[in-house]
């Protein structure tokens, strides 16, 4: 089912650019800090919307990164802590049992 849903998106949104550029047929000059560049209106609208949206994927996939890295260090803590929390409790029980002596 998500296969599909992802398909018919993906088939909407190429059916989508195809008619913004279909619309917007005027040639635009781009000047870049390394080149200049023409193109049709609804193609270089195209090609930004995509730039922005690798984007922002880019961005999203270094923070789902960094939390799990973060989720690493938090559980080797955790497990310390709960180590070091049952040795305190071993030896408070062989303090206050005095027949172990």
């Amino acid at each position: 089912m998500r296969r599909l849903l992802f398909r018919i998106c993906l088939v909407v949104a190429c059916l989508l650019a195809l008619f913004i550029s279909a619309m917007n047929p005027l040639s635009v000059h781009i000047e870049l800090a390394f080149a200049n560049l023409s193109a049709p209106l609804g193609v270089a609208l195209i090609i930004c919307f995509t730039v922005g949206l690798l984007c922002g994927l880019a961005l999203r996939v270094y923070w789902v990164a960094e939390l799990l890295n973060e989720r690493g260090r938090l559980r080797r803590a955790l497990r310390l802590a709960e180590a070091n929390a049952r040795s305190n409790a071993l030896a408070a029980d062989r303090k206050s049992d005095p027949e172990v002596a």
